[in-house]
C-alpha cells in the first residue's frame, strides 16, 4: 500500500478471489452525493447532463428521478421535473466508464455493514440472497420495530443483517442516521456545484462489506491504514477489530503471499487449467468473450469425457476469473461443444454455484443454439485491465500491427499520390528501420522502379522513434 494506491486481494482456498485496487487520483465515486447543477435537459432522451464538478457532465434519466412521478395520471416528463440551471441533490450510481460521464440518481442511499439507509423512500427491503420467506418477513418486522413510527425513511436489510443481533442493528441505525442528518445539514444553502458526502475509503468498504465471521485474518502493511481501519472497527465493527495485523516484515506483503504474480496472470489474455485445458478472454467495448479450450488435456477413458471434465474445471475458472478482473456488462462463454444434454446440465449448474460466491449481481442464461453461454455481471466500476492498463500506442489496442512488407507498399502509393499532386525536387521516406532495411534489401527494386516512373529521386532516413506502421514523406 502507498499514499497514491490502495490494493486489497481476497485470498480463500489457498488462492487470490478477488483484486480491489483504488488510486488516489481516480478513486471511485459511486455512493458520492453531490449538490449539482442541471445543465442541460433532453427531452428527447427523457434525461438530463447535471454539472457535478467533474470532468465530464454526468447523466440523469428520468427513471432514477425519485418522487412524484405522476402528473395527470401521465408519468412526468423530465421538462416538467427539472429546469436548467436548477440545483439538485445527487448521488452516483455509476462510475465514469470510457468516454460515458458517471450516471446519477436522486433516490439517496447511504450504506451500512447491515442496512442501507433510503432517506426518501419509506420502503422495507430485504437481500434477496436470504431466501427463506418467513425469515425475510421476521427481519421486515423487526426492523420496524427497532426504526420507531417516527422514521420517515426507509431500508434495505443486506445478507450480513440475518445473524446480526438487536444491539448491532441499533448501531448500524444509528450510524446511518446521524450520516444523513450530516448530509441534510451540509447540503442547506450548498452552491452547486459542490461534493457534499464522499463514501468511505476502499480500505474501509472492504472491512465494512467483505470481512465476515468466516475472514480468519486482515493484514495491512501501512501504519496509517491499520490505524484507521482499527479506530473504524473500534467504533463501528468490535467483533473485527482484534483480526486486524499490522504487517512489518521486510518482504512486500503482496509478492509475500503470491498476489503480484496473480495480478500478472489476471491481466493476460490466456489462462491455464490445472488439467491443461484454457481458457481465453478476450475484452471488447460491447461484451467479454470467453473461449474454452481443451489444449493438452486428454481425459482417460474417451473424448466426451475428456470435454466434460474440461468444461467443470473452466467453469470454477471462469466464476474466479471474472472476480479477479472485475469484467462487466454481456459475458459471451464458448464452452468446447458437448453432444450429451446431461453434460451440459450439469455444467451449466456448476458454473451458476461458482458464480453464486460473487457479491455482483448477476444473470445466466442457459446454452443458446449455438452452443454459447450468455450471462451478464453487473458493470459499476473499470475492470482490472483498463484500471492497470492501457491501448497499445504501437497498435492502438488492436493486438496486431501491420507488416513492413504492407507499410512498404502503402509508402510507394503515398509517394505516387505526392508525385502526381506536387514537384518536388525529391522525396524522402522516413519510417522505422524494419521498413527501412527491407527498401534497401528485398523491396529495393520496387523503389527504383518508382523512382524511374515519376522522374524524381527517392531517398530513405530512419527514424528510431518511429513504430513500424508511422511514416512520413518529405517533399525536398
Amino acid at each position: 500500500m502507498t499514499p497514491q494506491e490502495t490494493r486489497v486481494a481476497v485470498a480463500g482456498s489457498g488462492v487470490v478471489q478477488e483484486l480491489l485496487i483504488e488510486r488516489a487520483e481516480s478513486r471511485g465515486l459511486v455512493g458520492n452525493i453531490y449538490m449539482g447543477r442541471v445543465a442541460r435537459v433532453l427531452p428527447g432522451m427523457q434525461s438530463a447532463f447535471i454539472e457535478i464538478g467533474l470532468e465530464r457532465t454526468a447523466f440523469l434519466h428520468v427513471a432514477d428521478i425519485w418522487g412524484d412521478e405522476k402528473a395527470n395520471g401521465e408519468p412526468r416528463r423530465i421538462e416538467q421535473i427539472l429546469a436548467e440551471g436548477q440545483p439538485l441533490l445527487v448521488q452516483v450510481a455509476k462510475d465514469p466508464l470510457g468516454t460515458k460521464g458517471a450516471r446519477l440518481s436522486t433516490q439517496i442511499s447511504i450504506a451500512g455493514r447491515l442496512l442501507v439507509y433510503l432517506p426518501h423512500d419509506p420502503h422495507i427491503g430485504v437481500s434477496q440472497k436470504i431466501e427463506d420467506q418467513s425469515g425475510r418477513a421476521a427481519l421486515r418486522e423487526r426492523l420496524r420495530e427497532l426504526a420507531g413510527a417516527e422514521e420517515k425513511g426507509g431500508f434495505i436489510v443486506r445478507t450480513l443483517a440475518e445473524a446480526a443481533s438487536e444491539e448491532e442493528l441499533r448501531a448500524d441505525l444509528a450510524y446511518l442516521r446521524q450520516i444523513w442528518s450530516a448530509i441534510r445539514a451540509r447540503s442547506l444553502g450548498a452552491a452547486p456545484p459542490q461534493l457534499i458526502y464522499q463514501d468511505l475509503s476502499l480500505a474501509q468498504r472492504v472491512l465494512r462489506d467483505v470481512v465476515s465471521p468466516a475472514t480468519s485474518r486482515v493484514v495491512v502493511d501501512s501504519r496509517e491504514t491499520w490505524q484507521k481501519l482499527a479506530a473504524f472497527a473500534e467504533q463501528y465493527m468490535p467483533q473485527v477489530r482484534c483480526r486486524i495485523e499490522h504487517y512489518t516484515g521486510e518482504r512486500p506483503l503482496f509478492e509475500l503471499y503470491d498476489v503480484e504474480t496473480e495480478i500478472e496472470r489476471a491481466l493476460a489474455r490466456r489462462v491455464d487449467l490445472k488439467s491443461g485445458g484454457t481458457l481465453v478472454i478476450d475484452q471488447t467495448e460491447a461484451l467479454t468473450t470467453i473461449d474454452v479450450n481443451t489444449s493438452g488435456f486428454v481425459g482417460s477413458r474417451n473424448f466426451d469425457d475428456t470435454v466434460f471434465k474440461t468444461n467443470l474445471e473452466a467453469a470454477q475458472a471462469i466464476a474466479r476469473q471474472l472476480r479477479l478482473r472485475n469484467l462487466g456488462g454481456i459475458i459471451v462463454v464458448d464452452f468446447i461443444d458437448m453432444h450429451s444434454d446431461e453434460h451440459r446440465a450439469a455444467v451449466l449448474e456448476e458454473l451458476k454455484r461458482a458464480l453464486a460466491r460473487d457479491r455482483t449481481r448477476m444473470t445466466v442464461n442457459g446454452f443458446t443454439a449455438l452452443g454459447l453461454v450468455e450471462m451478464t455481471r453487473k458493470r459499476t466500476r473499470e475492470s482490472l485491465a483498463h484500471v492497470l492498463c492501457e491501448p497499445c500506442p504501437t497498435c492502438s489496442g488492436r493486438g496486431a500491427v501491420k507488416t513492413a512488407h504492407t507499410v512498404c507498399y502503402e509508402i510507394l502509393r503515398e509517394i505516387l499520390r505526392e508525385a502526381r499532386a506536387f514537384h518536388a525536387r525529391e522525396f524522402r521516406v522516413v519510417a522505422s528501420q524494419s521498413v527501412i532495411d527491407l527498401f534497401l534489401e528485398e523491396e529495393s527494386p520496387a523503389l527504383a522502379m518508382l523512382s524511374d516512373f515519376i522522374g524524381k529521386p527517392i531517398s530513405t532516413h530512419v527514424e528510431s522513434g518511429y513504430t513500424q506502421e508511422q511514416f512520413d514523406i518529405v517533399l525536398m
